[in-house]
């Protein structure tokens, strides 16, 4: 006898996409306290095998959380949605983490190592590629456009928009939009001032190697501000503000100080104790390119930022 086919996963079906549909309901006063029995009360329309399925198939979200389990417990106030159509989609990457994320942008945390988009030779396992594969999986249509993109031994906060007028957005208004962005460096040795500035004109070589120069025939303006934040012999942490965004503007200008990042080989550092850049985009705060609201957003330092001073 024949094996009968497996079902396929609600919204799988190949060469088929259908919206998601995505029922909400809030946890009311004296409702079941555990989740299967609260959605009996709330969809008493469905068949209970239909309910049990939206559980075991995971479309269904307590919060901002998927939750499977049947005796998951609720209190007045929660909000429950379930997902008709498939699974939720959720994200989860160990060398990227989302920050924020609606309709129109994506704030992510990269981390160190990761490219923030395809070169010639490399195309696929990038910050660009991963969140637009998970973009894809709630709907082929969805799209994604980078708005900024952070050196690859970088880590830390980046902006997507998910449509080109977001991005046009953001782009030929970046100066008036972005309102802060902060670095934290570890350097080599300690600044002789705590505060100040490096004004200088950046140029890139054949070998696409950035250099500074006082000469504005040759380079574009780069502006970085710097405050010292800890020292500890031999290394010192400091917060960077950038009033310009040149390729390695900050690499380039620590290195012009003479006292290159910690672990950047390529510019100069002696030194690389936790294997890694030491550069780490702290704070992102942008005006939001459609509800014009002050986004401000500001993620953990890596840990070994910490063991260093």
């Amino acid at each position: 006898m024949a094996k009968k086919p497996l079902a396929a996963k609600p919204g799988t079906q190949p060469g088929v996409f259908r919206p998601d549909n995505i029922e909400s309901y809030t946890v009311y006063e004296n409702a079941p306290s555990t989740l299967l029995e609260y959605l009996f009360s709330v969809m008493p329309e469905r068949k209970r095998t239909t309910v049990k399925d939206y559980l075991k198939h995971r479309q269904i979200m307590v919060g901002e959380n998927v939750v499977t389990q049947f005796d998951h417990p609720l209190t007045p106030g929660d909000e429950v949605k379930v997902n008709t159509t498939r699974e939720f989609q959720t994200f989860s990457n160990p060398r990227l983490k989302i920050v924020y994320e609606d309709d129109d942008i994506i704030v992510v945390n990269k981390g160190y190592g990761l490219l923030s988009m395809g070169t010639d030779r490399i195309k696929d396992g990038t910050a660009y590629s991963i969140l637009r594969d998970y973009l894809k999986r709630k709907d082929p249509r969805n799209k994604l456009f980078i708005i900024h993109r952070l050196d690859r031994d970088t880590s830390g906060l980046m902006m997507f928009a998910k449509s080109a007028e977001v991005k046009d957005t953001m782009q030929h208004n970046w100066n008036n939009m972005v309102l802060e962005r902060k670095y934290i460096a570890i350097i080599e040795g300690s600044l002789e001032q705590e505060e100040g500035e490096i004004r200088s004109y950046l140029a890139e070589n054949s070998a696409h190697e950035v250099y500074s120069t006082k000469n504005p025939e040759e380079g574009q303006l780069a502006v970085t501000y710097y405050k010292t934040v800890k020292t500890r012999a031999p290394y010192s942490m400091v917060e960077l503000s950038l009033a310009t965004g040149r390729k390695n503007q900050i690499r380039v200008h620590m290195t012009e100080s003479g006292h290159p990042i910690v672990g950047d080989r390529r510019y100069g550092a002696k030194s690389s104790p936790i294997h890694r850049l030491c550069l780490h985009a702290r704070t992102l705060r942008f005006v939001h390119p459609v509800t014009r609201k002050d986004m401000n957003f500001t993620c953990p330092l890596p840990a070994g930022f910490y063991r260093l001073v």
